[in-house]
This record gives C-alpha cells, structure tokens and sequence, in this order.
C-alpha cells in the first residue's frame, strides 16, 4: 500500500519549508513544492526559496520551473507536480509536499477539475477589470455566485476573472468547480501556526533579512530579464513593490513598508484558507520538539490508514 502524502502547509515566515526537509530526511522522502512563486527561476530571496545547501540533499520538485514571462497554471501545475509524485513512489519514497499556495495544495491532493478558458472571454473580462475596476466584476461575481465571491477576495482580481469566464462558458456556478474535502491523493496535512503578534513579528524579521540579502537587487537583476513582462511573476508580494521602487513610483522605504503590509495580509489569507479544511492538524510552530510533535501526528495517521 502507498504510504500517506505528507503535506506542511500554513502562513509564511512559520518555517514550512526547514520542517519539511527534516521530515523528509527522517521518512525518507522527496519534497514537491505547492508555493506557487517558488516555480519561477530567479525569484529566490524574494519568496524564501531554500538553497541548495538548505535542501540538505533532499530532492525537491517543482522549484524553478517557469519563465518570469509563463503564467503560473494550477491545471499545469496539477498534472506535473502529482506525476512527480507518482514517479517518486515508484521509486520507494515518500512524498512531502510542502507550501502555502492553498490553491495549488488543493489542486494537487484534492479532487478538483479545471473547466478551460476562451481568450476572447478572457481579454473581454479583463479590459472590464482594467475599465471598471476589481470591485465592479466582483459585485458581479457575487450577484451570479455568492458561494464564489466570499471565498474569492476583490484583491484577487485574477481569480474574480477566471470565476466569471468559468461562469460564462459553462453555465454554472464557478462554485460547483470549486475543490471538495475530497482526496484524490490520500494525506495527512500538518498546519503550522502561532499567534498573529509572533507571526508578524517573524514576518517582520524575515522582510528585514530579505532587504538585507539583495531583495532589491535580485527585482533589478529580473527587471532587466523581463519580470514586469510577467503577469503572474510581476504581482508577487516583495517583487511587486520593490518593481514599483524601481520605477520611481514610491521611494525604498515605502516599498519596504508595503512588502511589511502585503505580506501580513498573505499570512492572514493563508490562515483563513488553510483553517477552512477540517482535515488540517495545526501545530504550533514554535517550540523545539515541533519536529517530534510532526512526526507524532503522521506516524498516528499512518497507523490509522493501516488499520
């Protein structure tokens, strides 16, 4: 029997990624990405990316795939990051993933279908979006699909768009497309967490070691290779604002303080995604036998799966 995928999920700036490599290390596993900003090459500092010395040896998958010019697909992402799975229980080990793009850790242990797009639809909606505005198309979206506006915020206008292209080709509500508590790869799902003062204050640290690595010249050094070409990569939290330094928008400072601002309001829409799935066994993530207390929780799922 193929043993149980382990998925670390939760808000940024909890150490997600440090747990799932020590995970991976004890049980023998691969790391599968689920952040969907840790696709694009060169987009490191930026999105917390582990260094290869960091991965300790563990093989990761699905870091570094995209072109800072593709647009991140989650239907792309679905077919190519569970056949990484398939490929690596095949090759006896077990799969981690770990990330806090909810949608794509959905995407890839859920059962969730993709209906497809028609440009035309698309460009229509999205010079609305550009006329109109984002709240305009949502006030749409939540007279056609209500269930649809609330889980879809007006500050995620790409979505609000692809819910109403959705809409019109189908027939349906976006809603009905939307990923059940169904798994189609079987899991157990490890949430980290901790209260919002020390989270801020991690998240706080983490942006203040970012600048002090070479954030801004990481965002110049991709500008120059066509980061603002970019639809998905260019809206990134940290690369967005310090695009808009670059260009003379706002002063170092103010971007700095926006990625501070922007990132508080990810780590909070993280939570509320991830604390939607009953299925989601929240850790605290401080604490120094968080490894132990993971391990506890997995080894207690396996058991069960046994039977």
């Amino acid at each position: 029997m193929t043993s149980l995928v382990i998925a670390v999920v939760g808000p940024t700036a909890t150490g997600k990624s440090d747990l799932a490599v020590t995970l991976a290390e004890r049980v023998g596993a691969e790391v599968v990405n689920a952040d969907a900003m840790q696709l694009y090459r060169g987009m490191d500092i930026g999105t917390a990316k582990l260094s290869i010395e960091g991965r300790r040896g563990v093989p990761h998958h699905q870091l570094d795939v995209l072109d800072l010019s593709d647009d991140a697909s989650v239907a792309t992402y679905q077919r190519a990051a569970r056949a990484d799975v398939v490929a690596i229980q095949e090759r006896g080990h077990r799969v981690v993933v770990v990330g806090g793009s909810g949608l794509y850790v959905r995407a890839l242990l859920d059962e969730l279908e993709f209906p497809g797009t028609d440009p035309a639809v698309r460009a229509a909606l999205e010079a609305r979006l550009v006329a109109a505005g984002a709240a305009s198309l949502h006030a749409e979206l939540e007279a056609r699909d209500p269930a649809a506006a609330i889980a879809i915020p007006a500050a995620n206008p790409r979505r609000v768009v692809r819910a109403l292209e959705v809409i019109e080709l189908t027939g349906r509500p976006f809603s009905a497309t939307m990923p059940t508590y169904t798994y189609a790869v079987p899991a157990v799902q490890l949430g980290l967490t901790m209260p919002l003062g020390d989270l801020d204050a991690r998240i706080d640290a983490r942006v203040d070691e970012m600048w002090s690595a070479g954030l801004v010249a990481e965002v110049r050094e991709l500008a120059d290779r066509g980061l603002r070409d970019g639809r998905t990569a260019s809206r990134a939290v940290g690369y967005a604002e310090v695009l808009a330094f670059l260009g003379g928008d706002v002063g170092e400072e103010a971007a700095r303080r926006a990625v501070l601002t922007n990132t508080h309001r990810l780590a909070r829409r993280q939570l509320t995604w991830f604390r939607r799935d009953p299925r989601v066994t929240w850790l605290d993530a401080r604490g120094d036998n968080l490894v132990e207390r993971a391990s506890a929780v997995i080894s207690a799922a396996d058991t069960a799966v046994a039977g």
